[in-house]
């Protein structure tokens, strides 16, 4: 199964960005889509492969933290 994950871009540099995932801030490749600073991509395999509204992406986030919760 794969896995993709939400996280907002706070710099861009040609078509990588830095992704903030809770404050973990990771390169991602951007060369399929065209965020800007502030908005939120979905990120599979290091490439971000959509841009999301804020909210979808907050949806998100919080399930994954309520299963985080769940197997602590």
């Amino acid at each position: 199964m794969c896995v993709a994950v939400p996280g907002c871009v706070t710099e861009i540099d040609g078509s990588t960005a830095t992704v903030d995932f809770n404050g973990n801030t990771v390169k991602v490749n951007i060369g399929l889509v065209q965020p800007e600073v502030g908005q939120y991509v979905l990120v599979h395999a290091g490439c971000a492969i959509e841009v999301m509204e804020k909210d979808a992406a907050q949806e998100i986030i919080d399930l994954f933290s309520d299963i985080a919760e769940l197997e602590a």
